[in-house]
């Protein structure tokens, strides 16, 4: 590790499920450049659900805040503060289960924290050095929800609608919505987003030399 190493500058990246938090997170890993930046994910934090999981937008509620391990994720981030790698949990989406194997992830100078609950856990904001929430139209938000859960974890559309309508737009409304307080920047549309991009990477890359 470099002599020079500094403890890692955490940011978290929160927003409502498909509200385009995690393609700007990396984006801005790209402009940053890997070495300098990684991301952390929440969903990679879930508890194992497989003894509870009924079916394709069944019970099991993945968006309530109880479903995720932030005890784990905000020990994570200290592990990280302290120079240390970090064991990831790696969570299938098809078979609801916490797979065996990890993730080896080594500090970098910017760590990005993405996910919808984050900011509503107090545990993950006590490790946050910034905090960016993004505040996207619930239309959008079920269209990028649909396509990714049905092209990437196996979903039929029919489920993705069930459990948005019964689980994801209330959960946004009860925890996800409200955690935006927390934020330092808000980004609400395409135009802002851009410019938040640009300003976000100026900042960072100006005052971390990077």
């Amino acid at each position: 590790m470099n002599t020079q190493w500094q403890r890692p500058h955490i940011i978290g990246v929160a927003g409502g499920s498909g509200s385009g938090k995690t393609y700007f997170a990396r984006e801005l890993q790209n402009l940053l450049g890997k070495d300098h930046c990684s991301i952390l994910y929440q969903d990679n934090y879930y508890h194992d659900q497989s003894a509870r999981f009924d079916g394709d937008g069944g019970s099991v509620n993945f968006d309530h805040p109880e479903s995720l391990d932030f005890a784990l994720l905000a020990a994570g981030l200290r592990t990280l503060k302290q120079g240390k790698t970090l064991s990831v949990p790696l969570y299938d989406f098809v078979t609801h289960t916490r797979k065996v194997e990890t993730e080896s992830k080594e500090p970098t100078r910017i760590v990005l924290v993405d996910g919808i609950l984050i900011l509503h856990s107090p545990e993950v904001r006590a490790e946050l050095d910034e905090a960016i929430y993004f505040d996207t139209p619930e239309f959008i938000r079920f269209e990028r929800r649909l396509q990714r859960d049905v092209e990437e974890r196996g979903r039929t559309p029919e489920g993705v609608r069930k459990q948005f309508d019964l689980q994801v737009r209330p959960m946004h409304n009860m925890f996800v919505e409200p955690s935006k307080e927390h934020a330092h920047r808000v980004i609400k549309d395409h135009e802002d987003y851009h410019r938040a991009l640009a300003q976000v990477r100026l900042h960072l890359a100006t005052k971390f030399n990077i």
